[in-house]
């Protein structure tokens, strides 16, 4: 079999919805819509920061950057769902589901240190207000996007290197329509120990770090908010957390969710692993310019002078 693994052309399957192939066509249609839904939320949230003046700030800065990430991470997920929903094109070649992959894990590590970069910005914004502009500066923000980029392709690329020394044996059907990871490499018949290690670690390095930070932020916060006298000005000051923490509560949730099912969840059902892969690559984009719509006044406002008869 390993011979075998070696001579032919490495090709995976993706797989729909399992059990209902036949309403793949009607499936679609939410799909299609969410799609929409964020593409178009996360184009309109970039555009306004960018023309706004009044946006030109280190916060929405990085709701910008966490837009750019929520559409690379669509963008890269939709080519194979919709061809596996739509025209039942479910072989990918190994190559193909690499660059895949480069992009969905790269957008996914960059949005997580996005994420992080905006618990600290809330807390210098609350607990060092006076200081916030000289520590945020326009350079620190483009030196800190650098360092996301850079970040990323130190976890990601050794991990898709690594692929290439695997062997694959048919049939090498994958559990969603699109490439992930730990689910490529299970599909290997020769030795994935190096991978496994490889890719825990670079989870360790990535959400390992972020989340206890966040975490540390927030306890820092809440233990600032507590110190000011007024109840009005705490409430204002913890307002301008909600956003921030309900885009943080739909990203990482559904992603270690994610990854205990692909790890401890062998027995569930094939549409459990569809779901939940569905809910961490989809839910975040659509969710976060309607969180950040609603929730922040001033990107509230900008969108209303897009549609003035709105008003």
């Amino acid at each position: 079999m390993l011979s075998i693994g070696n001579s032919t052309p490495q090709t995976f399957f993706l797989t729909g919805v399992p059990g209902l192939e036949d309403f793949h066509i009607w499936f679609s249609i939410p799909f299609c819509c969410l799609c929409m839904v964020a593409l178009l939320g996360n184009s309109t949230i970039l555009y306004v920061v960018i023309t706004d003046s009044s946006l030109h700030e280190p916060m929405y800065y990085f709701i910008s950057m966490l837009s750019a990430t929520d559409m690379g991470i669509t963008i890269s997920s939709v080519p194979t769902t919709l061809g596996v929903l739509w025209f039942n094109a479910r072989i990918i070649s190994l190559d193909a589901c690499i660059v895949q992959m480069f992009f969905l894990h790269g957008f996914t590590l960059m949005e997580s240190s996005v994420l992080l970069a905006m618990a600290f910005d809330r807390f210098v914004a609350i607990c060092n207000p006076l200081r916030y502009t000289m520590i945020l500066t326009n350079s620190r923000i483009i030196k800190a996007a650098v360092v996301f980029f850079v970040r990323m392709l130190i976890n990601l690329m050794p991990l898709l290197l690594l692929l290439k020394r695997l062997s694959f044996c048919a049939p090498n059907v994958l559990s969603h329509s699109y490439c992930y990871h730990p689910d490529v490499i299970k599909c290997s018949c020769s030795s994935i120990k190096v991978n496994s290690i490889c890719g825990l670690v670079a989870l360790i390095l990535t959400s390992g770090i972020d989340i206890p930070c966040i975490f540390l932020s927030y306890v820092l916060i809440i233990k600032s908010i507590l110190s000011i006298a007024s109840p009005e000005e705490r409430q204002k000051a913890f307002g301008t957390c909600i956003s921030h923490i309900g885009a943080v509560a739909i990203f990482y949730i559904p992603w270690v969710i994610l990854a205990l099912v692909h790890r401890f969840g062998h027995n569930a059902p094939p549409y459990v692993h569809t779901l939940m892969s569905n809910l961490h690559f989809l839910f975040p984009p659509v969710l976060n310019p309607i969180i950040y719509s609603v929730k922040t006044k001033q990107i509230r406002k900008a969108f209303l002078k897009l549609f003035p008869n709105t008003e």
